[in-house]
This record gives structure tokens, C-alpha cells and sequence, in this order.
């Protein structure tokens, strides 16, 4: 089971970096976001996919026209939080006043339920859990937020559940779609997303996908746009993981897509048999 999705983004929308985290600032950047999704568009329409769209709040209430294309062209769309920050660095409220923006616009926009989510930076640690609470306060029945590997921002390094399982919030129970990851010598291995997709040689990829059962993508309409400019606000970690391997992320992208089948979250879960899978007390998320 190889799944699709998308983080709709900006191209500045980077996490690990004070200055990008203001909201304020946002509407000083050049506007990239349109031409990039187009592309993206246009190409899983010539090959007849369907993706998952995580978009977010703030996208939504300035470009509502991108909201509605995605839902148009028939693809799903879930909540990416409204101002994209770290759900560690929030307290309940304002997390949840976050979730509940968020998903207020994307349901006006397309007059559908919101049920699937994913936190920016998969920003989910053990001292968060609690957001697990407010994600089935609000509906959603379907989470991508889990981690299971060493991050700069979120992860649970520890978590060793790599594939979709369910989580039990006080009888409630949320159907999880973590980030794969491949192992080798006990080192846990990303690369169907982000910039570890750009970084990892393509070589590596399809072996790795080849030999994984579920496969959970994650990219960015950034992470195809060569041209966009360069953020002297970032680390020079942040800065390569940001921009390298830019030049060919498209022609990888589609050689991914020619190479293995891709389904969206909502056919993924059609398709699971949820009464096999393994259920994981929230409190239990380590």
C-alpha cells in the first residue's frame, strides 16, 4: 500500500526558524504557491491519481481558490493546523483554537467534513499526546502525524509502529497513518518525503519502497520549485535540507509515481481491514 499526500504550503513555510514562524510576516513574501500546485495538478490528472491534500488554514483563507481547484479535481483534503506551528510549542487552547480555524475554513470552502489531519512538522512528542484528545473532539478519524524516528522537530524516536494502526482516546479510536520507515542494522531509515525523498538517491528509494508493504509519502509544492529564492534566515542545516536536490525533485517525483502504485489516505482506509490492526492506547504513544 503506497499512499500520496501533500503538505500545501508556502515555500517559506519552514519550520525550525523563529523569524518564518510569524504570521505577520508572511504577506511581505513573493507568492509562489499557485504555479507550483498547478504543475503538481495537471500531472496527477495525466495519470488519473488521487492524492491527500493537508492543507493549510492560513492557504485556505488568503487563496480559497486552491482549496476549491483541489476539491474539484476530486481530491481529499485534510486540516495541516490554520498558522502552522509546532503543536509542542502550543499550550491546549491555543492548539485548539488553532485545529478549530483551521477546519472551520477548509469545511465552508468545500462543504465536506474535515476528518483527516496532520500537525505541522509531524510535531508530535510525548509531552503532546494530549493533541490526540482534541483531534476527536473535532472529528477526524484519520491521523498522519506520527513520526517514528529521530526528527529536529517532533518525532518519537523511541515509537516503534511504522505502519497504520488505531489509537484508543478514552473509547474513542483514531485511525493512525504514521511515516514509514525502513531499517537497516537497526538504524531507521526515511525517505518517502521532504527532503530526505530529495536527498535519498533515487536507486535507494525503489529498493527500499519495493520492500515495504505500506509506504506513507509526504511533499511539498516547494520541494519541485528549483527556482525558488533562498531564506538567509536559516541554519545552514535547515538551509541544506531545504534546498538540496531541488533540481531534479520533479523528474524523481514522477519516476516514483511511474514505478509503484499511489492511492490517497481515504482509499487507504477503505481498503484496511481495522479489526486486524493493532490498537495503542494514546496515553501509550512513547
Amino acid at each position: 500500500m503506497k499512499i500520496l499526500t501533500f503538505d500545501l504550503e508556502e515555500w517559506f513555510h519552514i519550520m525550525d526558524n523563529e523569524y518564518l514562524s510569524n504570521v505577520e510576516i508572511w504577506d511581505s513574501f513573493e507568492y509562489r504557491l499557485e504555479k507550483n500546485l498547478d504543475r503538481i495538478l495537471k500531472y496527477l490528472n495525466s495519470k488519473n491519481l488521487k492524492a491527500t491534500f493537508f492543507c493549510l488554514g492560513w492557504i485556505a483563507d488568503k487563496y480559497p481558490e486552491l482549496i476549491r481547484k483541489i476539491n474539484e479535481k476530486g481530491h481529499e483534503i485534510g486540516s495541516h493546523s490554520f498558522s502552522h506551528k509546532l503543536a509542542y510549542k502550543q499550550n491546549k487552547k491555543d492548539f485548539e483554537n488553532d485545529l478549530e480555524r483551521s477546519i472551520k475554513i477548509l469545511e465552508d470552502l468545500t462543504g465536506k467534513k474535515v476528518t483527516s489531519y496532520r500537525a505541522p512538522g509531524f510535531s508530535i512528542k510525548e509531552e503532546n499526546i494530549w493533541v490526540f484528545e482534541l483531534l476527536t473532539k473535532y472529528g477526524i478519524e484519520k491521523d498522519s502525524s506520527i513520526f517514528p524516528a529521530r526528527r529536529a522537530h517532533g518525532g518519537l524516536e523511541k515509537f516503534e509502529y511504522s505502519e497504520p494502526f488505531m489509537i484508543d482516546v478514552d473509547g474513542l479510536k483514531i485511525k493512525e497513518f504514521p511515516v514509514n520507515v525502513f531499517k537497516i542494522f537497526n538504524k531507521k531509515i526515511v525517505y518517502t518525503g521532504g527532503g530526505y525523498f530529495r536527498i535519498m538517491p533515487y536507486f535507494f528509494t525503489k529498493i527500499f519502497s519495493k520492500k515495504s508493504d505500506y509506504v506513507m509519502t509526504y511533499f511539498h509544492p516547494r520541494d519541485f520549485d528549483k527556482n525558488q529564492p533562498i531564506l538567509n534566515e536559516l541554519s545552514l542545516y535547515r538551509r541544506f535540507k531545504s534546498y538540496v536536490g531541488l533540481k531534479g525533485s520533479f523528474k524523481k517525483f514522477k519516476k516514483y509515481i511511474h514505478d509503484f502504485h499511489f492511492i490517497d489516505l481515504c482509499s487507504a482506509d477503505k481498503k484496511i481491514d481495522w479489526n486486524l490492526k493493532k490498537i495503542i492506547n494514546y496515553k501509550n504513544i512513547k
